[in-house]
């Protein structure tokens, strides 16, 4: 069963705190009290830049508690660099909450979370609901070096374990996070988000391991809430996810439907993807 999607609506929101755990990674806090009780693990929502010049940006929400949430961003242009040079009581709009999320409803007793990059961003509140519902969740975390592991500690903190890979072999596995599927008892049930190559990956593991896997696409999204169909993905028309429009041509027999990662995703089963 797929999580709960309350209509997104546009959120005056006020920056509270700012941190840089890693380089060119930056953390905001946000004063969203109204959105906090509708965020479900893997929703995200569309930064609106305060100078109005660029684009609104997709973001992962990190931290959803009390009136406070959290974005992560990793500073890669001008819309990210807009967004990272906030400070504690700045205003910020946001349109949330947005996407549908984990599946959680019914969870076996061990849960991997596979993340790579900000991929980390939308994984925090899964493995914390995952705890609080009697799982045992993991955390494979992978980066390119040591420095770009940021916030192990938050995980651990809501009862997570955690191990990590790094490309360089500056902590952790030297190697492919994926790998680490593999090592050790296999998990009953794979949670993921990252670039698309380790999403990829993720997928094939899963396929040997015999396992379900849930698979978070990273995107850019247009518009974030299914208008632009820009963001398409092919999917399993048999899906519960694939959309009725465009109905289908009778005539081309396809299998497979075009999914809007914004709308019908981020997240998707993994055995569903035609890519």
């Amino acid at each position: 069963m797929q999580s709960a999607l309350a209509a997104p609506s546009i959120h005056a929101t006020v920056v509270l705190d700012r941190r840089e755990p890693g380089p060119g990674i930056v953390i905001l806090g946000l004063e969203a009290p109204e959105l906090v009780a509708l965020v479900k693990p893997g929703h995200f929502l569309m930064a609106i830049p305060p100078a109005g010049v660029a684009a609104a940006t997709a973001l992962g929400i990190y931290e959803a508690d009390g009136s406070r949430i959290s974005v992560m961003l990793i500073i890669v242009g001008s819309r990210t660099a807009e967004l990272a040079r906030l400070q504690p009581g700045d205003q910020l709009d946001v349109l949330a909450p947005l996407g549908n999320g984990f599946f959680l409803d019914d969870l076996p007793k061990r849960v991997a979370i596979v993340a790579g990059g900000v991929g980390l961003a939308s994984v925090l509140l899964a493995a914390k609901t995952c705890v609080e519902r009697g799982a045992r969740a993991e955390l494979l975390y992978g980066a390119r070096t040591k420095a770009a592991l940021v916030d192990v500690e938050l995980f651990e903190g809501v009862g997570a374990s955690v191990r990590c890979a790094t490309d360089d072999g500056s902590r952790g596995y030297r190697g492919f996070v994926t790998d680490l599927l593999e090592q050790g008892k296999p998990p009953e049930l794979i949670i993921a988000c990252g670039p698309t190559p380790m999403l990829r990956a993720t997928a094939g593991k899963a396929e040997h391991l015999g396992v379900a896997a849930q698979l978070s696409l990273e995107e850019t999204f247009g518009c974030g809430v299914g208008a632009c169909w820009g963001c398409v993905v092919p999917i399993d028309r048999a899906s519960p996810r694939a959309p009725s429009f465009p109905a289908a041509d009778i005539h081309e027999r396809r299998e497979h439907a075009n999914a809007r990662v914004c709308k019908e995703g981020p997240v998707f089963w993994a055995h569903e993807l035609r890519w």
